[in-house]
């Protein structure tokens, strides 16, 4: 029996973000091998965060820069150890090489933190992308730890070529991994067109580019409410800030939930959702539970990147850039019943294609089981990545030795 040890940034949130449902859908894979799976993370527990002992999947609190984790890999010794973003790995992946050097080491990307860091930048300053943003000090560390792995699981076709055609990455050492969806679990019927109500959003308040959306909602819904003066525009999401709940004005239709017990929930009683994204990367949880439950969306090409199978594929909603034209697609697809059923067609058919779990999840096993039969010669030919164990992680190493040794003498 293989075990697993999955290194986590926070504890799993499946109903507060993206990142905890994909996390979740990756230990669950795992433990349908019939392998044990263990999840340890450095982060304080929180209010929402899953009962990972329900699912058959063991925990352990660790910290950060302390040698007690030597001892505690030491003795777990994983046959796999994934890490939850490039941070984990930069903490604790020499540690993982000194500890259990045979390890297949694993990187959870999420999504590229650099190209969401970098497009934030550009919006902040009211210009283009440049290469001078993506090239910054993130995309050095991001890069590395990629580099450093056996392989990294990338959640976005855009992000993989990018990867591949701007960094020069080995697509050896990366394999695209959207979001798994079990069919078998979605609605077989959902609420129709009459039945529904009212525009949504959802996302994780805490995320920069859910906040950014709602700030740009603000200044859209005022419009679209002059066009619907009986609509309202319903906000949810975890860990609302006071500066969120004070944007909550039911006057004019603008309404702060805040958290959702059930998002699918939610989304399905909506008729349109709306994610006028300005920046960000990976791809959107939100858009994909719109999906799942058949409810049309209007986004951004931010909102839409990394989600199609070709460019020829049609977005079941509408994707704009233009405020304006924003506008006209949301009350178009609100009131008119036609349009919105073409939209909601669209739907399973990009279920199917893009996000079915059974085909996502063996194609995972394939690759890990093939990388763990011959994982020598594949770290031979990654040399850039043998150097950078070698410089980078000594360094890592000595800083996080140095704090440990001044942590004791407090």
């Amino acid at each position: 029996m293989k075990k697993v040890l999955a290194i986590g940034y926070v504890w799993p949130e499946p109903n507060s973000s993206a990142a905890g449902s994909h996390m979740l859908s990756l230990l669950r894979l795992f433990k349908r091998q019939g392998w044990e799976v263990e999840f340890a993370t450095p982060s304080q527990e929180t209010e929402h965060m899953i009962d990972l002992s329900a699912e058959g999947i063991t925990s352990k609190a660790i910290e950060l820069n302390c040698d007690s984790f030597d001892e505690y890999i030491t003795e777990l010794q994983p046959n796999i150890v994934m890490f939850d973003r490039f941070m984990m790995e930069e903490q604790f992946g020499w540690r993982v090489e000194r500890s259990c050097p045979t390890a297949l080491k694993l990187l959870d990307t999420e999504d590229l933190q650099c190209l969401r860091n970098a497009r934030h930048q550009a919006v902040k300053a009211n210009r283009e992308l440049t290469k001078a943003d993506l090239y910054g000090d993130l995309a050095k560390r991001e890069i590395a730890a990629i580099l450093r792995c056996d392989l990294s699981l990338i959640i976005s076709s855009y992000e993989m070529k990018l990867l591949v055609d701007e960094f020069k990455v080995d697509p050896s050492l990366i394999h695209h991994l959207p979001f798994m969806v079990d069919l078998n679990s979605l609605p077989q019927k959902t609420l129709n067109f009459e039945e529904r109500q009212h525009f949504m959003t959802i996302g994780n308040f805490r995320h920069a580019p859910n906040w950014d959306a709602v700030l740009q909602l603000q200044q859209i819904w005022p419009k679209i409410r002059k066009q619907l003066p009986d609509a309202e525009l319903h906000i949810y999401g975890s860990y609302p800030p006071p500066k969120a709940t004070a944007l909550h004005n039911p006057k004019t239709g603008f309404h702060i939930k805040g958290w959702a017990k059930d998002a699918e929930e939610v989304v399905e009683s909506s008729r349109v959702c709306l994610a006028p994204l300005r920046f960000g990367a990976g791809i959107k949880g939100k858009l994909l539970d719109a999906m799942k439950v058949q409810t049309p969306s209007i986004t951004s090409e931010i909102g839409s990147e990394g989600m199609l199978p070709n460019t020829d594929s049609v977005w079941p909603g509408a994707v704009e850039n233009d405020y304006d034209d924003f506008v006209a697609a949301a009350v178009e697809l609100y009131t008119d019943k036609d349009k919105w059923l073409a939209a909601q067609s669209q739907c399973h058919g990009l279920l199917e294609e893009c996000y079915e779990q059974d085909r996502l999840g063996n194609g995972l096993i394939e690759v890990l089981t093939g990388l763990d039969a011959n994982l020598e010669s594949h770290r031979l030919n990654n040399f850039v990545g043998s150097m950078l164990k070698h410089h980078t992680m000594t360094s890592t190493k000595y800083m996080s030795q140095w704090i440990n040794e001044k942590n004791k003498h407090k």
